[in-house]
């Protein structure tokens, strides 16, 4: 075993569990902030953000280059599953109250259900080539294209609260919404006279003036806590990658357990702190969005790259069906009920996925 490979790649590992953890939360606080100044429902602003995966993307594409297209396949496969039974999971679990999905939520969960259908059957027949993997491209533009354009008309059901609960008379700024943390420093004009620094937030003289954070500020800090979240994505991914082939493991059951578990980290991390916050409509987007990025554009690059012929590390039924059935949960989870309870059973689920896979279904 290569002792420096695996000390080196672990030490990237916990570097991108930091950088992960800064980009979860700077996502999510400028996330419900953006979604109320434009009026739309903040399930819409994080399936267009959060579940743009191009950290899995670039893996995948990193994976059929170098011809181990069934690592880049496993991975697609095992983020999905990661993505309801770990992420999702994680953020009900947290939830500190009654779990409602807004309209949209449910909307992007019958579509994900659609395209894992679909998906499922091309894996499943071995029909994932040039052609389907071109339907799959197109797929996703047009999902881009409507995404977009449900947020520009705001279709869709507006958020809980307007931008003008925000500006109201008192003042209060952004940084005072009870979504966020408070943070006492920000956008505070005063006269330093009044103050002490030993004076909390709630103790602080109330004639101070604050002056709200401009649209352009908040759409800036969520891009950089979404390249945040990029960045430390794919170093968990190529680490864990790194670390898995010093044990000599094939490329499928990496990409379905290890690799997958490493990217998705980001989608747990959110999942983990909007389900904590009680942001529902967060949760359900980071995954929905993820997975339908992963079965179409990804899943559409694998298929333009064309898989081998070669049988002996191909993925099997029982991948296939946990995929599918994965989807069907998380669509079930939504539209009929969604408690602390079905998040354990989800957790449960996962662990005892990846248990199979490591011990029954290893190869």
């Amino acid at each position: 075993m290569d002792w420096d490979k695996l000390l080196f790649n672990t030490a990237v590992f916990a570097a991108g569990v930091f950088m992960l953890d800064y980009g979860a939360d700077t996502f999510i606080d400028h996330t419900v902030i953006v979604g109320q100044r434009l009026g739309v429902s903040q399930t819409l602003i994080a399936v267009l953000t959060a579940g743009a995966e191009y950290e899995e993307l670039a893996v995948v594409i990193a994976a059929v280059l170098q011809k181990q297209s069934p690592l880049a396949l496993g991975n697609v496969m095992g983020s999905t599953i990661s993505n309801v039974l770990g992420a999702f999971s994680l953020g009900l679990l947290l939830h500190p109250g009654p779990i409602v999905f807004d309209p949209s939520a449910k909307v992007y969960t019958a579509l994900l259900f659609s395209i894992t259908t679909a998906f499922s059957i091309l894996v499943y027949f071995n029909l994932l080539n040039k052609v389907t993997g071109g339907v799959l491209v197109a797929t996703f533009l047009v999902y881009m294209i409507c995404t977009c354009y449900a947020i520009h008309k705001g279709v869709m059901e507006p958020p809980e609260a307007s931008d003008s609960d925000s500006d109201s008379d008192n003042d209060t700024s952004d940084d005072e919404h009870p979504y966020l943390s408070p943070r006492p420093q920000d956008n505070i004009v005063q006269d330093e006279s009044e103050t002490s620094p030993l004076l909390t937030n709630e103790e602080a003289p109330t004639s101070r003036k604050r002056a709200p954070r401009s649209l352009f500020y908040h759409i800036s800090q969520l891009v950089i806590g979404l390249l945040a979240l990029t960045i430390s994505g794919y170093l968990l991914s190529r680490s864990a990658s790194a670390i898995a082939d010093c044990f000599h493991l094939s490329g499928t059951l990496v990409g379905l357990t290890v690799v997958s578990f490493a990217t998705t980290l980001p989608e747990k991390m959110i999942a983990i702190i909007s389900g904590s916050r009680g942001h529902s409509g967060i949760v359900v987007a980071s995954t929905a969005g993820s997975n339908i990025f992963l079965l179409t554009l990804c899943a559409g690059v694998i298929g333009l790259a064309e898989l081998p012929t070669d049988n002996s590390d191909r993925v099997l039924l029982f991948e296939v069906f946990s995929t599918w059935v994965s989807s069907v949960m998380l669509f079930l989870a939504v539209f009929v009920s969604a408690n602390r309870a079905i998040g354990a059973l989800f957790l449960v689920m996962y662990v005892a996925f990846l248990i199979l896979e490591f011990t029954v279904y290893r190869r």
